[in-house]
């Protein structure tokens, strides 16, 4: 039988390969792709506590979650995008669009 804690044990493992790919990676995609995986990792959580308490309001926030992070990714994307079209690379340390 599956519990809420397998639920929750899987958000928190995905959580933190997130973490780890934001903290460690230096290529934007792959940043972007492991932020967009703790965002999914948080869904999961919220799912699982409203089927578990039995209330649709996780479930309501989920889906809005899901239609902010639909926008972020092609917010994200285009940005992305122009980033190489400008620096022709993906790497963070060679992007240093902030400095003069």
């Amino acid at each position: 039988m599956i519990t809420v804690e397998h639920y929750l044990w899987l958000s928190a493992i995905t959580f933190v390969i997130g973490v780890v790919g934001v903290v460690a990676r230096r290529n934007v995609i792959v940043v972007f792709m492991s932020i967009e995986l703790m965002l999914n990792s948080v869904n999961l959580s919220l799912v699982a506590f409203s089927a578990y308490l039995g209330d649709v309001t996780g479930q309501i926030l989920v889906f809005f979650v899901m239609t902010v992070a639909a926008a972020e990714a092609a917010v994200g994307l285009a940005i992305i995008i122009a980033l190489f079209r400008g620096k022709r690379t993906v790497n963070i340390d060679e992007i240093n669009i902030l400095k003069w």
